[in-house]
């Protein structure tokens, strides 16, 4: 029998609702299976206490010190701009490789790659799992399966990076297969590949191989007979750093509709750029698909960290009053809202048509 896998996840000063994204996605959609968080600076506390989720979990100083709570796998927990793994975890990894755990990563530092990393696993008889390491097999252009796809495509984007497209994506293929709905989940980051156990990571794929990678993904969901496919959105059209895998998920999946996730205390990004309005942005998107199809944005997933209940609920109002669509938090209020938008929207007298089979 395969041994339960048991997460030690590293977020050495970083755990935090926002700096450790990785971990924190383990601890709400893993649960049963992150043993301990490790982060000298909140050691002694719970997830719960640092996130206001993640229950008992205890954080604790070092991975030595993790090593008590019988953990198998070392993950790294944090998704940082640019993915570098920070020099001072080094030792971390090879006292967790020398203990005979497993490591899993998701940075675009290629552990396995590492001379010394890989000699302790073959030694030590562990892997290391690299989900951003790119497999030959991604280097693939599209080849339009969409114009012919019966299964439903449902891409999230955003206003800004990190502001909980994964989540929202996650929550809907989750509320989908609640109702009995053959629903799944395409992940194209570290931490969704993470969760989903399959996937691609796309923002380490050659530009011109995003688009033909992401169809790959989905035709495999379709060919397993799925009928609805959330697909996890990554960075921003008007991103600096990071419109490029936007726009290239944008034409490897060619969705059928859009959730436009947003969150409403940040104003800004991290290049100091103001954020765009939900107006703007649902102008945004949907012109850059409308050369091929008409792709709705459809609600508004709404990301209320930092917001009373109050707050949000204001937040709800003022984001409905301006786009005319369905918004909600799909953790705090349940995915039900979002869904129910999805579903009315590809119903099927709302069918979107390519702009090729349109007569003019």
């Amino acid at each position: 029998m395969t041994t339960p896998r048991r997460i030690l996840a590293l977020a050495e000063g970083r755990f935090s609702p926002l700096k450790s994204k990785t971990a924190n996605a383990a601890l709400r959609y893993l649960p049963e299976e992150v043993v301990a968080i490790v982060d000298s600076t909140k050691a002694g506390q719970t997830a719960a206490q640092v996130l206001g989720y993640g229950g008992g979990v205890p954080v604790v100083s070092t991975v030595s010190d993790g090593m008590i709570f019988r953990p198998t796998d070392l993950l790294i927990g944090i998704a940082p701009p640019g993915g570098l793994l920070p020099d001072a975890w080094r030792d971390d990894i090879r006292f967790a490789l020398g203990h005979g755990l497993h490591i899993l990563s998701g940075l675009h530092t290629i552990l396995s790659d590492d001379p010394e990393f890989s000699a302790l696993a073959r030694t030590h008889s562990v892997t290391i799992t690299d989900y951003r390491k790119i497999p030959p097999e991604a280097e693939v252009i599209p080849v339009g399966s969409w114009k012919s796809r019966r299964a439903k495509v449902i891409l999230t984007v955003g206003t800004d990076s990190n502001i909980g497209k994964m989540t929202v994506s996650l929550e809907l293929q989750r509320e989908f297969v609640r109702r009995g709905l053959n629903a799944d989940f395409v992940a194209t980051g570290q931490t969704g590949m993470l969760l989903r156990g399959r996937g691609i990571a796309v923002d380490s794929i050659i530009s011109d191989y995003i688009s033909g990678c992401i169809e790959r993904e989905i035709d495999r969901s379709v060919a397993e007979g799925y009928e609805y496919i959330f697909v996890e959105g990554q960075g921003a059209l008007t991103q600096l750093a990071y419109a490029g895998v936007t726009l290239g998920l944008l034409h490897g999946s060619m969705p059928d509709a859009l959730i436009l996730c947003h969150q409403p205390t940040r104003t800004v990004d991290n290049y100091g750029s103001p954020l765009i309005t939900l107006t703007d942005a649902i102008r945004l998107h949907t012109e850059v698909l409308r050369h091929f199809r008409i792709a709705p944005v459809v609600a508004i997933g709404l990301n209320s960290i930092g917001l009373t209940d109050a707050a949000l609920a204001d937040a709800v109002h003022s984001a409905e009053a301006e786009t005319g669509l369905p918004a909600a938090d799909a953790l705090r209020s349940g995915a039900g809202r979002l869904a129910d938008a999805v579903l009315n929207a590809l119903a099927p007298s709302s069918a979107h048509a390519p702009l090729h089979q349109e007569t003019h």
